[in-house]
């Protein structure tokens, strides 16, 4: 009788990344939606190896300390593989194919030809999203796919077991920002349109174009954050300091058909700096030109007629105006917490609210 009125410690939501780790809770009441916490820390270099954790028992005492120092109460967690360790697909099927059929043609022959590792050492999930009649008029059966490779996924899971927490949800990182604007999408743009999502991380960018809510196509640009540092440290002869918050302290120069008209004529390294920044940024863009392009060439495709920009990398000063008039389509940056419409107790940094898209997906999940 006593624990029916002591009530379950809510989960959170729990990114990690090489560079950093968020955390978010969200209470649901009635209706509403409110953020109860939200925090994040600087991961240590050498916690990570090749996407995997490495120092398990280093990122479990880091989120411990976390919850702990700023008082969140959690049992469960809901927590993503950053999505270019994973690989997604969206696959057509026949649509006579009962659900063991379905199991067996994903497992024996899609999934051989789909991943970069073998069926033993990957974990496979996919969900049925309904039926769609091709340019044969033969009707099919939608997945979406998502795999990662075993190592990896256990590296996950097992910290978070250290750090005393029970995993409820281990989904991909894009999953989990789609989750976020998932509302917004579906009001704002119709069937027919295609909207491209690029999320820049801090060692890549996944780009992903999405049609009624379902990615139709990804991709994986290994150009992040970290690239446009090292850009920058090299062009000014400087060793940068790794730091999450790096590109927070940087301003894109303005440009007119490609000429920089305001900042890189500081004298020196900054001069140097900018133009290095500038470099990076217009190889990211012209990556993003090429993908759209790509998708565009398929069959069924639809017109993509908004970009939105997430992740750590959209925190860069005027980032959304630069890709916008490279590529003549509509840019802008997510925000999370008036999609979602989030009751807040604290004032977050505007130059924050562009790289939450993630936690706050996973803490939807545990709300």
């Amino acid at each position: 009788m006593f624990n029916l009125f002591q009530g379950s410690a809510q989960g959170v939501g729990i990114e990690i990344t090489e560079q950093r780790l968020q955390v978010a809770q969200i209470q649901k009441r009635k209706q509403d939606l409110k953020l109860a916490a939200l925090v994040a820390a600087e991961v240590p270099e050498g916690y990570f190896q090749d996407g995997k954790v490495e120092d398990l028992e280093g990122v479990a005492n880091l989120i411990g300390a976390v919850l702990r120092d700023n008082k969140i109460k959690a049992k469960r967690a809901a927590l993503a593989i950053p999505s270019h360790r994973t690989v997604t697909r969206l696959i057509k099927l026949p649509a006579e194919l009962d659900d063991l059929e379905l199991r067996e043609n994903i497992l024996n022959e899609q999934v051989p030809m789909l991943l970069p590792f073998t069926r033993d050492e990957a974990d496979i999930d996919y969900q049925k999203l309904g039926f769609t009649r091709g340019d044969d008029d033969i009707q099919y059966v939608e997945v979406l796919l998502a795999a990662t490779r075993r190592d990896v996924t256990d590296s996950f899971i097992e910290t978070i077991q250290k750090a005393g927490l029970t995993p409820d949800v281990l989904e991909t990182s894009g999953f989990a920002l789609l989750r976020t604007l998932r509302e917004q999408l579906r009001q704002s743009f119709t069937p027919q349109e295609a909207v491209a999502i690029v999320d820049i991380g801090f060692d890549s960018t996944e780009i992903s174009v999405v049609v009624d809510g379902v990615p139709h196509f990804t991709r994986d640009v290994p150009i992040g954050v970290q690239e446009m540092q090292s850009a920058v440290g090299r062009a000014m002869g400087i060793q940068i300091p790794r730091s999450p918050d790096w590109i927070k302290t940087m301003s894109l120069p303005t440009e007119v058909e490609g000429t920089a008209l305001t900042d890189v004529t500081a004298p020196g390294g900054a001069q140097r700096g900018g133009a290095a920044l500038l470099r990076v940024l217009r190889d990211l863009v012209d990556e993003l030109r090429r993908s759209i392009d790509f998708y565009l060439d398929q069959a069924e495709s639809q017109e993509v007629t908004q970009i939105y920009l997430a992740g750590p990398g959209s925190s860069l000063s005027q980032v959304d105006g630069f890709v916008s008039n490279r590529l003549g389509r509509p840019t802008s940056l997510v925000n999370p917490l008036s999609t979602l419409g989030l009751q807040l107790d604290q004032e977050i940094p505007a130059e924050d609210i562009p790289g939450l898209g993630v936690v706050l997906g996973l803490a939807l999940r545990e709300a």
